[in-house]
């Protein structure tokens, strides 16, 4: 048997880096909003119990929050840059991942705490001081909206970063539902805007942790990326020339923007495994930004009797030969080729 193994690996990481960010950019814009949002959320505590606000210390809280997701964010991209080595042969790579479960995690569990608050406040909601309420606000806003335009300037096709910004525009969102609230407090007196501007913001914060959950699930699922369609990646190799068959088939990410595949190619007795190999990872490469291949290609009947393969009706006979526990459909050419 003769297995060819290609390796491709691409040198620009995560897609934004290969546009002119630098990680060490990354780092910056990352240190810049955590000065900007650390300072003022200390400010909006002091100012939060003293409005008798549970929008702004709401507000606040999620600040904390913030905080906490770009320090795990500079953590995870400190982990992630280390060399692969050890027992880790894909480095520390999914740190980035795992921060942003944690970041989607903190966000929905802070949601759901916010929300038997402010139920509890529509029930029987406290004095408000609208006025204080609303110009903390409003220099809130501007915070964030500061620190939303720095993490922007970073590479958001990380899903780290993405996180970390979900979570600053969470906030944004967050204080422009508490500056009406409040303006709506000083002028009619309603004290559960205060409550019904919170609920509004627990949407918001349950709709980026769901986003953030389910991407950052997907990674550690093995699954395929969420915009490639791995029946149509097979009928794509299996239908380019002197190939008989593909199967064990795997697509997944490595993290995010950073995706892999390996798989089993048979070719025709007379075929040219290393040609067809190389050209295999030359599609792959250009048509579908996948890098990191890992490709063993055979003759088809090389283990076994000539033409065993070929005249096999059973979807899943013939492969057997060649992999004890096949995964996966198995892709032959033709209309209905798996």
């Amino acid at each position: 048997m003769t297995i060819d193994h290609g390796h491709a690996h691409g040198s620009g990481g995560h897609a934004g880096h290969a546009h002119g960010v630098s990680a060490h950019a990354d780092r910056r814009w990352l240190g810049i909003s955590l000065v900007l949002i650390t300072v003022f959320m200390a400010a909006e505590v002091a100012v939060g119990v003293i409005a008798g606000s549970l929008a702004l210390l709401s507000d606040a809280a999620h600040m904390l929050t913030d905080a906490v997701a770009i320090v795990l964010a500079l953590i995870a991209m400190r982990l992630a840059a280390r060399p692969a080595g050890g027992g880790f042969t894909y480095g520390l790579k999914r740190a980035e991942i795992l921060s942003a479960q944690a970041n989607g995690l903190t966000l929905f569990l802070l949601g759901v705490w916010l929300a038997v608050e402010a139920v509890q406040r529509l029930v029987s909601p406290p004095q408000v001081r609208g006025g204080l309420m609303l110009v903390t606000a409003l220099v809130g806003i501007v915070v964030n909206m500061a620190a939303a335009w720095c993490i922007a300037k970073a590479n958001r096709a990380s899903l780290n970063i993405e996180g970390a910004y979900q979570h600053i525009l969470t906030d944004l969102f967050a204080f422009i539902g508490t500056a009406v609230a409040a303006l709506v407090i000083v002028l009619t007196g309603f004290q559960r805007a205060d409550a019904i501007a919170t609920l509004l913001v627990v949407a918001l914060m349950v709709k980026a942790a769901y986003g953030l959950l389910r991407d950052s699930g997907r990674i550690f699922l093995e699954a395929a990326p969420a915009d490639m369609d791995p029946d149509a990646l097979g009928d794509r190799l299996v239908a380019q020339p002197v190939i008989v068959e593909v199967h064990d088939l795997h697509v997944w990410q490595i993290t995010s923007g950073q995706a892999a595949m390996s798989a089993h190619v048979l070719v025709e007795p007379d075929g040219d495994c290393h040609s067809v190999r190389r050209h295999l990872e030359r599609v792959l490469r250009h048509d579908y930004g996948i890098t990191h291949t890992t490709l063993q290609v055979d003759h088809v009947g090389e283990d076994t009797e000539a033409g065993d393969l070929l005249q096999s009706t059973s979807p899943t006979a013939g492969s057997a030969e060649h992999c004890d526990d096949a995964h996966g459909p198995v892709y032959r050419p033709g209309p209905n080729g798996h």
